[in-house]
Order: structure tokens, then sequence, then C-alpha cells
């Protein structure tokens, strides 16, 4: 079901704390369950796919390249974007944010007189809450895509960026399909076979009868002004040829220079995001073309914190990512909790960076501040990542903007900062602090693990233990020794 939330505010920011959410996640063994079983098998099959490619780390570095590139001309490239699609017949719009952009596609969707659309993945219109805009207006934005659809009647959020539904097992999208469907389209089963029947002869109808389909892309080639959709349903393509009008709503950072970029990511995205040689649907187009497809086009441009996460010297390499979620397949931390308890629509480690970049959250004490902390730094996020986002460095650098934001405000966690700044910095200190390691070892348990520390490091043991201090500290070894040898 749809994750608690008293303040829900943006589906960039819910509104609670990483360590509220995931302390509410953990508990859930049904859904550890499911992500054990779902990860590691995209896993494998994402391991398999690269260790048989060849020129593997070639691609990686050709598309880190591209990315970086491609952010470093953002302007002009753009610009060459915006004058292709008008050239091809398209009309492009700029919306500065979430509401900008939602207010500009429900003026289009408006006059055409509809109550309804079809919808292909897009984690576009997730970040800007597409689907509640519309509601709250008279207009329901149909998910065609079989993950956003069980998360759309389940009146749930995803929880993962290729695989949505990553958190519900067969049994669970049968009660769901159950509930939503119609008397002769409820599944007698759980069996994965009947119940894509059952979603497929419900989206058909739709499919049929859409005259407006909103889309976002995979990226945008700004020689040509053509937009991808990179997927494995068929569901996009429908969408993205039988309606009428379609609207294509797409981050500013989705553009690249040329075809021969696009062909390095064609490469890379199945491979990193399903563990696939190719996807079975990729779809190009451009522009409209009379007596084919959708007979008015519109592009409108996604800005929404962007251009201030650009400006980020060490930041901005979080725009470069292609959305694969490989990051989040292989993220300790995000096996054990899931999607949900990153409260936002990115979540994982390069939601971590991407979430509170996006809001100007790196104050102490805001929810979204607290996403950088969501990691062990393992490194296997950058490990895996296929345009070389070096995702455990930028968390580094949010985490130190936060801690420094918040050492002078009075916070438990913010003093304790502090103060261990204060003894770290002299060694005559921290030599004096090292007469409490006795008091350290008293309160220690039979196991060696202090649980329980008073204020204001008990913000520490509330998650962690502390290890019992040695009988002997580092410093009194050394001298000990130097004593010793001469």
């Amino acid at each position: 079901m749809r994750p608690q939330s008293t303040t829900e505010t943006s589906p960039l920011q819910w509104g609670e704390t990483f360590r509220d959410g995931s302390r509410r996640m953990v508990g859930n063994d049904q859904l550890r369950a499911n992500l054990r079983n779902a990860t590691e098998t995209i896993r494998s099959k994402r391991d398999a796919r690269a260790a048989e490619t060849q020129n593997w780390e070639e691609l990686r570095h050709a598309g880190a390249a591209i990315k970086r590139y491609s952010l470093d001309h953002l302007a002009d490239l753009l610009e060459e974007l915006e004058a292709n699609v008008t050239a091809n017949g398209g009309i492009v719009h700029w919306a500065r944010d979430a509401h900008e952009a939602n207010a500009i596609a429900y003026d289009i969707v408006a006059r055409h007189q509809v109550d309804e659309v079809v919808k292909v993945k897009s984690m576009a219109t997730q970040e800007i809450g597409l689907n509640e805009y519309f509601a709250d207006r008279g207009i329901q934005a149909v998910e065609t895509d079989l993950a956003e659809l069980i998360v759309q009647l389940g009146n749930d959020h995803p929880s993962h960026v290729v695989v949505p539904a990553i958190h519900r097992n067969r049994s669970e999208v049968r009660d769901i399909f159950t509930d939503n469907f119609e008397d002769g389209n409820r599944p007698s089963s759980d069996d994965p076979r009947e119940l894509t029947m059952r979603a497929r002869t419900h989206l058909r109808e739709k499919f049929l009868n859409a005259k407006v389909a909103i889309s976002g892309a995979n990226s945008m080639i700004a020689d040509t002004g053509a937009l991808s959709v990179y997927e494995s349903e068929g569901n996009g393509r429908m969408c993205l040829t039988l309606p009428e009008v379609l609207i294509s709503i797409v981050g500013i950072e989705k553009v690249i220079p040329t075809w021969q970029d696009a062909e390095v990511f064609t490469e890379l995205l199945p491979r990193s995001a399903t563990g696939e040689p190719m996807n079975p649907y990729t779809s190009w187009w451009t522009g409209v073309t009379p007596g084919d497809g959708p007979q008015e086009f519109h592009l409108i441009l996604l800005d929404n914190g962007r251009t201030t996460v650009l400006a980020d010297p060490l930041g901005r390499d979080a725009l470069a990512c292609i959305r694969c979620g490989a990051c989040m397949n292989i993220c300790p931390v995000y096996r054990m909790v899931g999607g949900h308890a990153y409260n936002s629509v990115y979540p994982g480690p390069i939601g971590a960076i991407l979430t509170p970049q996006l809001l100007g959250a790196f104050e102490d004490g805001d929810p979204s501040a607290t996403l950088p902390f969501a990691s062990t730094l393992c490194g296997a996020c950058y490990d895996v990542c296929p345009v070389k986002i070096d995702i455990p460095s930028i968390l580094v650098e949010l985490r130190r903007r936060s801690v420094e934001s918040g050492a002078g405000s009075g916070s438990g966690w913010g003093t304790a900062m502090k103060a261990s700044s204060e003894v770290m910095r002299s060694g005559r200190r921290l030599g004096a602090a090292e007469a409490l390691l006795p008091l350290g070892r008293a309160v220690a348990d039979k196991e060696g693990r202090i649980t329980q520390l008073p204020w204001p490091v008990s913000s520490w043991t509330k998650s962690r233990d502390v290890p019992s201090p040695p009988t002997e500290s580092f410093r009194r070894w050394m001298s000990r020794r130097e004593k010793a040898e001469r």
C-alpha cells in the first residue's frame, strides 16, 4: 500500500527522514524477500551481459565522456534541439518547475477536451506529480507500463526507477488486479502469464480510445531533434504511434549531441537496467509526419532544479544518470529497506545524491538532507554505474554540507560533531580523552559492544553499536615500542 506520510508535500520529498522511513520498512519481511529475489536476479543478468561484452569498460568510458560533454555544452545543445524539433513540426515549451510543466501539459490536454490520457513510463512525470495534478482537474492519466499500472492501481508509490513494483510479488499483483479490474477480466490465479494477459486486455481498450499520450524520453538528439524511448512491453510504442497528440516531458539533462552518441547508450542502458543485450522495443520520433503517428507533438523541457545542480562543480555529475537502476540493485542499503524508505521518486544511491540537490536540501534537519547518510560508502554503486558517476564522493560532500550546517544548530548530532572536531584537532586534547577509555570498557557488554551512550552521542548508538575501546591506545603502544627500541 501507499507509504504512510503525514506531511506529503512533493514527489521529490514525502515528509519523513530516511531514518524514520527505513525503520518502518526494514521490519517488513515480505518486502525484503521480494527485493532480495528481484535484485539478485537482475544483478546476475547484468553481470553476465557486462562480462560477455568485450569492450564494456570502453563503453562506460565513452558514455561518461558523452554525458560530461553534454552537460558542459547544455545551453548550446538545447537551443540546437529546439530549432530542430520546431523545424520538424513540433512545438517546444520551457518549464522552470513542476507547476509550469504540469500547467502546460494540462492546457494542451484541456484544449482537446479529453478526460483520459495514456502514459509511457516516465520518471520526469513522476517527479512533477503529473498524475495527481491531472486528477485534481478531472483528467485520468493511465499508466500503461505493467509495473507502473500495478503501482497506480495499488494506490502505491514506485520503489525503483526501472522496476517500480519490485517490492510486490505476484500474489499481491493478483489481489490488486482483482480489486480493480471489471468482473470478466479478474484473474483466477497468480500465474504471471494470466496476470499479464489480463493487464493487456485492460490496456488495449485504453490504447484504442486514447486521443492524447504523454511520455518522457531516454534521450534527445540535438542535431536532429529526435527523441527516444527504450522499453520492454510495446506499450510505449502504442502510446507513441496511436494517439493524435503526443506530449513529451523531458529533463533538460537528457540531451546529447548526435546519433552516434546514442549508439553508446543503446548498448549501455539495457545491459545495465535489465541485463538484456538490447531492449525489445526502441522507439524514435522526430516531430510530426502527415498521415503517420501523432499529428501534434509538444516537447516540454523541464528544469525543476537542474540548472542549480549544473552549477555545482562536484554535484553536477548526478545529472549524467541514465536511469538504469544498476546502483539500486547492488546497494546493500537499498536491498534491505527498499525504495519507499527514501521518501522520493528517486530512491537508492542515485536518489540519495539527486534528490537533495534538486531540492537544494543541505540544511541539517531537512528530511532530504538525511539521504546522503543512507549509504555504507562501499563504492559498489560506482563500480556498476554505466556512466561512471562517482556517487560515493558526492555522498561524502553532501554529508559534509549537512554536518557543517548543523554544527552550530544545537541539535544532538551537531553538538556531538562539533565536540569531536575540537578534540581531534589537538593531539593534547585527544591524549586527554584517552583517559576515558577504561570507562568505555566498563560499560561494554560481554561481547565487547557499547549499545547505549548518553546524549548527544546517543544519536549514534540508536542505530549502531560502538566497539569496546582497546586496552591500550595506539599512541601509548607506539610510545612503549619506541622506548623499547632505544
